[in-house]
């Protein structure tokens, strides 16, 4: 076996869209690149959201050299306050990346104990066996980067999200130049982005959506609530200026929009005036045509202040008719249907919705078939491995991949949990490790599994059946009837008609003699209700023998 093995652990984010993680395994030494978030699908009641499954490195904490951090979205930081609790490795990120994490941890856990050190794009650094080369790529975020992974295995590029803006908001495209460089030196693994990889063409520049937001101020009479992602900083810059050259103050909603804000002012990433932003409260008290205000809540989150004021159980404000509600950004597969129940509870509310299939008020951030093609063709790998997306979105770029000459025998498509490995010049597949989902709900984390999500959604689909029983325990009699409570099974009428009935299979149970557990009664209240009602609600039963 070569001693020269690079093992390639994907943790989260290939085979789904979020909660991105990779490893890099070389000779006992590895690094993490990314530990992200992902929303809950519709069928994950309760759960807050999700995170990878990285028992892997909690085996070799002391093999973790560092994690390295691509840019400031959620899906790329948001469990950064549950790996570092655990692995006290050492955090690199660029400036604004780092300001988000501080800002996160803070939130999050102040207790929790990061070692953040500050990289710029063009810095080189060594960890372990690891030489990581940074460079610049262009994203919906600033300071975003891309990395050169050198060990003596080869050199592997990690192109994380990314799409080819000629045209970016903050005037810094992505850094050709360096890709042409890894190209001279012979790329033996590109990593590159899938989330698009169904989409044709070339994905439109930041700045087209400049056009969009100028009409829609222009056309708006009264407020204007713009709903993003907290961590989109170009975009809120762009409705800043917006905003601006229409005469309207701006102000800003939710605890994550305000801080991300803060950062990015401090440090220079957002360009709006003092005199220009104003506290949310002011806001509330001027005329409704001179203010706009920046909020969550772009993907319908029930909890979101977007999703709060369609139900009209917003607490700070509240929604007018004629309010103007800009969506700014495109469904999370999965969020689809969410999204579009807030937008038909905001227009019944009496707000006029605008969102990117009506009007050209957001554009990807990600690169779409075109770019992918160019990247492939600009650094021309020996090998590729598509990453972030689901297996439709990975298997395509794989497809694409083959169409520029990457031969087919050198691509793999890989799933969460599947290790790769490259070794000899060639890459493989390597065993398998876990690579499933880690429920975060309130303060539980990972205590939720897929056996209590079942339950969860039986309990919604058909309710519960609660049935509270007394026994004498020396004769087994009952002392009393039965007491039942029932919830989402069956309406108030049609439980006054079945309660009785139900009351007098468990009497026949317990006096009958039969009675040998609480599963007893359960089972044949089950077998009543299945027969009369053609469902199964979950059945409790509670027994005190006295």
């Amino acid at each position: 076996m070569s001693k020269n093995k690079l093992r390639i652990i994907p943790l989260g984010g290939l085979g789904e869209v979020g909660k991105n993680m990779m490893a890099y395994e070389f000779k006992g030494d590895i690094i993490v690149v990314d530990a992200g978030i992902m929303f809950p699908e519709n069928d994950m009641l309760g759960v807050d959201y999700i995170i990878p499954d990285f028992q892997y490195l909690l085996d070799k904490v002391n093999q973790v050299r560092g994690i390295i951090i691509t840019h400031g979205h959620e899906d790329h930081i948001g469990a950064i306050q549950h790996l570092v609790a655990q692995i006290p490795a050492p955090v690199y990120a660029t400036p604004l990346t780092r300001g988000l994490i501080e800002a996160k941890l803070l939130r999050n856990d102040s207790r929790a104990k990061a070692q953040l050190h500050t990289v710029q794009a063009g810095e080189k650094l060594t960890l372990g066996q690891f030489s990581i080369e940074y460079f610049h790529i262009c994203h919906s975020i600033p300071d975003s980067v891309g990395l050169g992974i050198t060990t003596p295995a080869g050199l592997v590029i990690h192109m994380s999200d990314f799409k080819f803006d000629h045209t970016p908001v903050d005037g810094w495209p992505t850094d050709y130049a360096k890709l042409a460089e890894f190209s001279k030196r012979g790329v033996d693994l590109l990593l590159s982005d899938s989330t698009n990889a169904e989409r044709p063409g070339w994905t439109p520049s930041e700045m087209v959506l400049n056009a969009g937001f100028d009409r829609v101020f222009s056309e708006a009479k009264n407020r204007v609530i713009v709903a993003t992602f907290a961590s989109l900083i170009s975009r809120i810059q762009q409705v800043a200026d917006a905003a601006f050259k229409h005469g309207r103050k701006m102000a800003f909603a939710g605890p994550s929009m305000v801080d991300n804000v803060k950062i990015a002012r401090k440090m220079g990433y957002l360009n709006i005036a003092d005199e220009n932003l104003i506290p949310l409260e002011q806001a509330l008290n001027l005329q409704d045509h001179k203010v706009v205000i920046m909020c969550t809540g772009s993907q319908g989150e029930p909890s979101s202040i977007v999703g709060r004021l369609s139900a009209g159980t917003n607490r700070q404000f509240d929604l007018k008719p004629g309010d103007t509600i800009v969506l700014s950004s495109h469904p999370i597969p999965g969020n689809e249907e969410a999204i579009s129940k807030t937008i038909n509870r905001l227009l019944r509310r009496g707000a006029q919705v605008i969102y990117d299939s009506i009007a050209p008020v957001h554009v990807s951030g990600h690169a779409s078939q075109e770019e992918q093609k160019l990247l492939i063709n600009l650094v021309r790998p020996k090998h590729f491995l598509p990453i972030h997306g689901e297996l439709r979105q990975l298997t395509r770029h794989a497809e694409l991949a083959r169409e520029v000459g990457v031969p087919a025998e050198n691509i793999i498509i890989a799933e969460n949990g599947q290790v790769v490995e490259l070794v000899g010049g060639r890459i493989q597949k390597g065993e398998r490790i876990p690579g499933g989902y880690i429920f975060v709900d309130g303060e539980s984390i990972g205590d939720i599994d897929p056996a209590v999500m079942r339950e969860r959604g039986q309990l919604a689909r058909n309710g519960i059946f609660l049935i509270d029983i007394s026994v004498d325990k020396y004769n087994g009699r009952l002392l009393h009837d039965p007491e039942i409570l029932t919830r989402g099974f069956v309406s108030p009428d049609d439980a006054e008609l079945l309660l009785p009935e139900v009351r007098k299979r468990v009497m026949e149970v317990v006096n009958g003699g039969g009675l040998d557990s609480e599963k007893d009664i359960a089972n044949a209240v089950k077998s009543y209700l299945h027969q009369q009602t053609k469902r199964r609600p979950i059945v409790l039963v509670t027994l005190s023998k006295t």
